[in-house]
């Protein structure tokens, strides 16, 4: 009999041992495949978000805080002279405006209550016109108990005298942007229709929030209006959140032409030609501009992101050696256990002839044949289970890294354009998560897509053998020390 098919039958002698062997490894193998398919998705992360976003600037006018402050609109010279400083590969410029419902704006009208926050377009920065926004479409967000207190607060709700003022719903944000891209630089995830072709041009099309037309019952081909004009929804995007997608986008020309501030933006996304510039180019551009003119802002929510990402890396390449190591110490424990068990067989073997060679190898063998079943197994468990695991150490991890007390309440209640959180055109603005503690950056951080590739598990696998081949040595060495006259003698 071969020394393989002597290895394999070995294996099998005791069927519920072997059982047992094989579940045990199965779950220490499914577990170390699992976390380097988790490393493997992270690792592609951050990269993906170092080689887009983490190159992206954001430029906003100075003293600019939300929908407050003071400061200077940014104008389409600044956006010029952003463009020609070195390493700058892109300058896009965004207006933001904020619609009410035509039949609510008129409601509030005819109750005699003022316009209030978010009925017209002015006190953002940019400097957009006072001039009310109305819009034929109803916000796909149901203002609630905070949306209804917030207002309350603004003097927005209420009675006066013995009128009551009719409630407001939530203004819904329009974005106009000079590029296919969301606020935070990153192409658009369109998923019905399609862009706006020339986004330096003005445009009757539009780009809705899925959320936000599917409220209002439109479709790609369906028509709205915005003071009166008309507007084809021309594609559907999805933000990944249901605020995000409250939102609608048009062309930079469109949107300045609806607030009647042609040359005038709220913001400008500036993207710079590698990581490595990026510091550098910041501080060009901040002397470009004046650092009383415009505040230039690194993504530092990206930052972290990037930060707890890695953490989330460092943790699962750890957990991939311990399961390594653990499916190691198994295999070894049992192999001892094996040579232990027939050392009678050892030393006949040695009696008639059979060198410590191929005694070793098949002992070897056998501990593969063991590790390939469980291989098998392991990787039909980390296949399910990484994806799971992936999300459950991100989620784990930000909410350790989550920063807390007065800067984190301050950072999760901003809502207004120019901050993280803020309203569109901003990082967290429209299109992205608003709030949390990683701002725009935490949509990209959850999206995390970890999928058990061939390769990975291919890689994985030749790991855990490489492992089983060391765990099995040693107890195929000690084959080596058995004597087979000491072993006949005991008999």
């Amino acid at each position: 009999m071969s020394v393989l098919a002597r290895s394999v039958g070995n294996a099998f002698r005791n069927k519920v041992r072997t059982a047992a062997v094989v579940a045990v490894l199965a779950v220490a193998i499914g577990l170390a495949l699992a976390m380097l398919v988790a490393n493997q998705a992270v690792s592609a992360k951050v990269q993906e978000l170092n080689a887009s976003v983490g190159t992206v600037l954001t430029v906003n006018p100075a003293g600019g805080q939300g929908f407050e402050g003071g400061g200077e609109p940014l104008t389409t010279e600044q956006a010029a002279t952003a463009a020609a400083v070195p390493n700058v590969s892109s300058v896009v410029g965004t207006t933001s405006l904020r619609l009410r419902n035509a039949a609510e704006a008129a409601a509030q009208t005819a109750a005699g209550a003022p316009a209030g926050p978010g009925g017209g377009q002015g006190g953002g920065p940019g400097g957009t016109s006072a001039t009310t926004l109305t819009t034929s479409l109803t916000a796909a967000i149901d203002a609630g108990t905070l949306g209804n207190r917030n207002q309350a607060a603004n003097g927005t709700t209420g009675a006066t005298g013995t009128t009551t003022q009719p409630p407001r719903s939530l203004p819904i944000t329009a974005t106009g942007i000079g590029a296919e891209m969301d606020s935070t630089g990153k192409a658009l995830t369109i998923t019905d229709g399609s862009g706006l072709g020339d986004y330096t041009a003005e445009s009757a099309n539009a780009l809705l929030g899925t959320t936000l037309a599917e409220k209002n019952g439109l479709s790609v081909g369906s028509t709205f209006t915005i003071n009166d004009q008309t507007y084809t929804v021309a594609g559907l995007f999805d933000s990944g959140t249901t605020f995000g997608n409250n939102a609608l986008y048009v062309t930079l020309p469109t949107a300045q032409n609806l607030a009647e501030l042609p040359d005038e933006l709220s913001s400008m996304i500036v993207t710079v030609d590698s990581l490595e510039n990026v510091q550098s180019t910041k501080a060009a551009l901040e002397t470009a501009l004046g650092t009383d003119k415009a505040d230039v802002t690194q993504g530092q929510n990206l930052e972290t992101a990037v930060s707890s990402l890695g953490s989330v890396r460092n943790i699962s390449f750890i957990a991939f050696v311990a399961a390594l190591g653990t499916a190691g110490l198994i295999i070894l424990l049992i192999m001892v256990m094996l040579v232990r068990e027939r050392r009678r067989e050892i030393g006949v073997l040695k009696a008639i002839g059979a060198p410590n060679r191929t005694i070793g190898l098949q002992f070897v063998l056998e501990a593969l044949v063991l590790f390939a079943m469980g291989s098998a197994v392991g990787a039909a468990i980390a296949s399910f289970a990484s994806g799971g695991i992936a999300s459950a150490l991100i989620s784990t991890n930000t909410t350790t890294a989550a920063p807390t007390g007065p800067g984190a309440a301050m950072a999760g209640a901003t809502g207004g354009a120019g901050l993280p959180g803020g309203g569109a055109g901003f990082p967290g603005g429209a299109g992205l998560p608003s709030g949390g503690p990683f701002g725009g950056a935490s949509q990209l951080l959850t999206s995390v897509t970890a999928s058990a590739s061939p390769g990975v598990i291919a890689a994985g696998i030749a790991a855990v053998f490489g492992v089983a081949i060391i765990g099995a040595l040693v107890p195929a060495l000690l084959t080596a020390r058995i004597r087979p006259i000491e072993v006949l003698r005991g008999e």
